[in-house]
């Protein structure tokens, strides 16, 4: 594959995964493990070593400050304790994924993401704490502290930054409102919380070509932006059937590549 074919390979890697990283106001790096398979061809070590490495750029910027403007707010003590469990969940993780292999990552992937589509399906339909953007603004810090260290190992043992398991985390485990747990999402997207991980990839080579990962950059910059400029036009109903269809695709898939 010549570099013009990666670049635009890598540019359409990272348009679709910004898309659905803004709007589900997840990372990511779901979206790019799966793509880099697809698109770029990648092996399953070097489909999450790319996605990690090319999450450590702010590419989450606009599509957060997008939910800020309007309205949602995210207080630092959560940002604080999701943070320390995120950098020490993210190394264990990223040690963990280079001592097995590329089958077992793969059917790790699939039981993860059912589990969340699980959490997701079972929250029940009453309405959040408050209706309002910034309705929670205090929770207890042990349930954030685990959730970052459960966000920090899933991004470095499977490549998929964390977003995920921190959306369905605060959305479905700690009852906050939808469109505010997407912004403490993509807040991670912004802060390079996961370099402990990808360093371990990096220094393993497990990365597709340069001029893939500039047009994965450039791809995720313009995505987010546009995902996040939908989601803040639809209810928080849409976007959690959305997020489920979304996570539930990447499960189907990688179950496919896990048995073939």
């Amino acid at each position: 594959m010549s570099w013009i074919h990666e670049l635009l390979a890598g540019g359409g890697v990272g348009l679709v995964a910004g898309l659905a990283s803004g709007f589900t106001g997840t990372s990511p790096g779901g979206g790019l493990v799966i793509f880099s398979v697809l698109l770029l061809g990648a092996e399953q070590h070097v489909a999450q070593g790319t996605s990690l490495i090319t999450q450590i750029p702010p590419t989450g910027l606009a599509g957060a400050r997008r939910y800020w403007q309007s309205g949602n707010r995210s207080p630092l003590a959560w940002i604080a304790w999701i943070g320390l469990g995120f950098l020490v969940g993210g190394a264990g993780g990223g040690y963990a994924a280079a001592a097995v292999s590329d089958a077992a990552l793969q059917w790790t992937y699939v039981v993860y993401l059912v589990a969340l589509i699980a959490m997701l399906l079972l929250r029940s339909d009453r309405k959040d704490a408050g209706s309002e953007p910034g309705a929670q603004d205090e929770l207890p810090w042990l349930p954030l502290l685990l959730i970052g260290t459960l966000a920090g190992f899933s991004s470095g043992f499977m490549g998929i930054g964390g977003g995920l398991a921190i959306t369905v985390g605060l959305a479905a485990g700690l009852r906050v409102p939808q469109h505010q747990a997407q912004l403490v999402s993509l807040i991670f997207s912004v802060i390079p919380t996961n370099i402990p991980a990808a360093s371990i990839y990096w220094s393993k080579g497990l990365m597709v070509g340069w001029s893939a990962i500039l047009g994965i950059l450039a791809g995720l910059w313009v995505g987010t932006d546009l995902g996040a400029r939908a989601a803040n036009g639809v209810s928080k109903a849409a976007l959690r059937r959305a997020m489920i269809a979304l996570v539930s695709l990447m499960a189907l898939y990688m179950t496919y590549k896990a048995l073939s």
